[in-house]
């Protein structure tokens, strides 16, 4: 494709695209994709063309195989998960990123790409009242920058076995903590840097299904008792399930006295740190080793874009450093080379994305719109709350609801069998998309709300299609 064919297929597609979004805010798709198993693939060809085909089949495609098996995360009627949005400034972002098309392998590779994420590590760490004492860098997913904390952790604990005999020198085994609410994340991080499952905590929760810190100190002086060494805690704002907040001031504590470290998952509940009056749940976070905030959530910047901050970033390359002399330059003793800083050797310019999304929307615009989904938020859990046979079944911390229709005499077995099947409904209408989970045992539903599109009107109507769905 020459550069004069991009352009008329790109003035095209941002067309499209921007249809599409206009189309989404004006309620004209189902939410959830009505597609089949299998179906999506039946129609694309078995084999890839000899032949390149023109653009517009290719965009014909789009349109006729590729919308009918999209479920619309953009949608304001979009409560499942959690918010992912993807703002139309990320979104340019993410296109000149591409359209670039530089990696990022050290400085000299691409100079701008190492300034502009270092600058957009800084701004983030501003915006959500970390200290100086913070740096970072851009990773893909909070499931990777768990992973690195926790291959910090065990090489901090086990006096960097990597660099001699790995943990099959170790003569202790290391455990890992963190509340049996944490995200699948944590568990499978821990299996991949090499700790293993039996070495790994799920500590009890309390009523509002935050870790207990009596429970953690318990398992802890359990495992010194048995001949183990305790080496890492993750900390959750935010759970998945119910957004519940653990007591991070607490656990600092605990991991500042028998010498852990504290990795916090703040994935969701980062961008609401941009809001002064919800900072309370941060207490204590500067006695954290690290901490992982997904831009790429409620904040708004496309997928993939999660900060991952470090308070000892000297630690941190000393771990995931990487000196090929093919990557060696003049200049490396006065810059920053991310390789260092993370798994991957080269990187995407991702900051771009951030970078857009901040200057073009502007951090009021962005607090103001995390208060509107707040507000939405509360509106809906007082509703429940008010109506017989409704109830919520977790405090509502941040932006997520979560909700149980109990009629009388429904119980046990049958009342998760009724529970599953409205929301089922709910999202075979089309009209909305919730999300069921497990919490103590039971299923209930959980209501995201923080779509960018999402406004009053949009959760009042998902109010009525749930009381309706319930009388099916």
């Amino acid at each position: 494709m020459s550069p004069e064919e991009f352009r008329i297929a790109g003035h095209k597609l941002v067309e499209w695209i921007a249809d599409y979004r206009a189309r989404l805010a004006a309620g004209e798709f189902q939410v959830q994709s009505p597609a089949k198993p299998g179906e999506v693939i039946a129609k694309l060809a078995p084999s890839a063309p000899l032949d390149g085909e023109p653009i517009e089949a290719v965009f014909s495609d789009v349109i006729d195989t590729i919308l009918p098996g999209i479920t619309h995360w953009q949608h304001p009627s979009f409560f499942g998960y959690f918010p992912a949005n993807s703002t139309l400034s990320s979104v340019l972002g993410d296109l000149l990123s591409s359209g670039l098309g530089v990696i990022g392998l050290n400085w000299q590779s691409s100079p701008a790409l190492t300034e502009v994420e270092t600058a957009m590590v800084h701004w983030m760490r501003e915006l959500v009242g970390l200290s100086d004492q913070w740096t970072g860098a851009l990773q893909d997913t909070a499931s990777t920058a768990t992973l690195v904390a926790l291959i910090c952790a065990r090489e901090r604990a086990s006096g960097y076995s990597g660099a001699h005999g790995g943990l099959q020198s170790v003569a202790k085994p290391l455990i890992v903590y963190g509340s049996e609410q944490a995200h699948s994340s944590v568990e499978k991080a821990a299996v991949l840097a090499g700790f293993g499952r039996d070495n790994i905590r799920a500590i009890a929760t309390d009523q509002n299904f935050a870790l207990s810190g009596p429970a953690l100190e318990q398992a802890i002086a359990e495992d010194r008792r048995r001949g183990m060494q305790p080496c890492c805690v993750v900390a959750t704002t935010g759970t998945t399930a119910t957004t519940a907040m653990d007591p991070i001031d607490a656990i600092a504590r605990i991991a500042r006295r028998e010498g852990l470290w504290m990795h916090v998952d703040s994935a969701m509940a980062g961008a609401a740190m941009l809001l002064p009056e919800l900072r309370r749940h941060w207490n204590g976070i500067e006695e954290a080793d690290s901490i992982v905030v997904n831009a790429h959530k409620w904040l708004g910047a496309v997928f993939d874009c999660s900060i991952y901050f470090v308070r000892d970033p000297e630690h941190l390359i000393r771990v995931m450093s990487t000196n090929p002399s093919y990557l060696r330059s003049a200049v490396d003793s006065e810059v920053i080379n991310y390789r260092d800083w993370g798994i991957p050797l080269g990187r995407r310019f991702r900051a771009l994305k951030l970078w857009f999304l901040l200057r073009a929307e502007g951090t009021d615009k962005l607090r103001a719109r995390l208060r509107r989904d707040l507000e939405n938020a509360r509106w809906l859990a007082t509703t429940i709350r008010e109506t017989e046979h409704w109830s919520l079944i977790a405090p509502v911390e941040l932006q997520t609801v979560c909700v149980r229709h109990a009629p009388p005499g429904l119980q046990g077995d049958a009342l998760d069998a009724h529970t599953q099947a409205w929301c089922a409904r709910v999202n075979a209408s089309g009209a909305a998309y919730l999300t069921p989970a497990r919490v103590a045992g039971r299923w209930m539903v959980r209501v995201s709300v923080g779509a960018e599109m999402t406004e009053r009107i949009h959760v009042e109507t998902l109010w009525k299609v749930m009381q309706l769905a319930v009388r099916q």
